[in-house]
């Protein structure tokens, strides 16, 4: 494992490996940009199964929604290729939370992207924002440690 690698799963607490998808690449020979969105999603779904959100969600109708992201490309990205998305997040406030997430390819050695996301805790029901619950909260700081 190379030194950047390990130095992301130290920062990060959730770190999912993918191998890029040939129907991913675009005209120009690299992954189309609006792929990396869903390597964050990738990496954003699999931290919430990771604290319960989606059980939680399930049970009290109340759970996330993105409100907004973005992504700042560093290095092209093409087949073939693994990745690791990593991903990490801090509460903001009562009812919003940031995800950061990177993107490292092992073929370059290299971080090939960044990004974040505001994410804000919803009531379906309702149809509005809502506090973030205390276990849900706890589990973060849990998995942050």
């Amino acid at each position: 494992m190379s030194k950047l690698l390990e130095k992301l799963e130290r920062e990060y607490p959730l770190v999912l490996s993918e191998d890029v998808v040939w129907g991913d690449m675009d005209a120009y020979g690299h992954v189309n940009n609006k792929v990396y969105f869903r390597y964050f999603e990738d990496a954003r779904i699999a931290y919430f199964d990771r604290i319960g959100m989606h059980e939680h969600k399930e049970h009290s109708g109340l759970g996330p929604i993105l409100a907004a992201t973005s992504c700042n490309f560093r290095r092209p990205l093409d087949y073939p290729d693994k990745i690791h998305i990593a991903a990490h997040a801090t509460v903001l406030s009562e009812k919003k939370i940031n995800m950061e997430y990177a993107v490292f390819s092992e073929r370059l050695q290299a971080v090939a992207a960044e990004g974040d996301g505001l994410v804000v805790y919803y009531d379906y029901a309702k149809g509005s924002s809502c506090e973030i619950p205390g276990a849900i909260v706890a589990a973060i700081k849990a998995l942050e440690e």
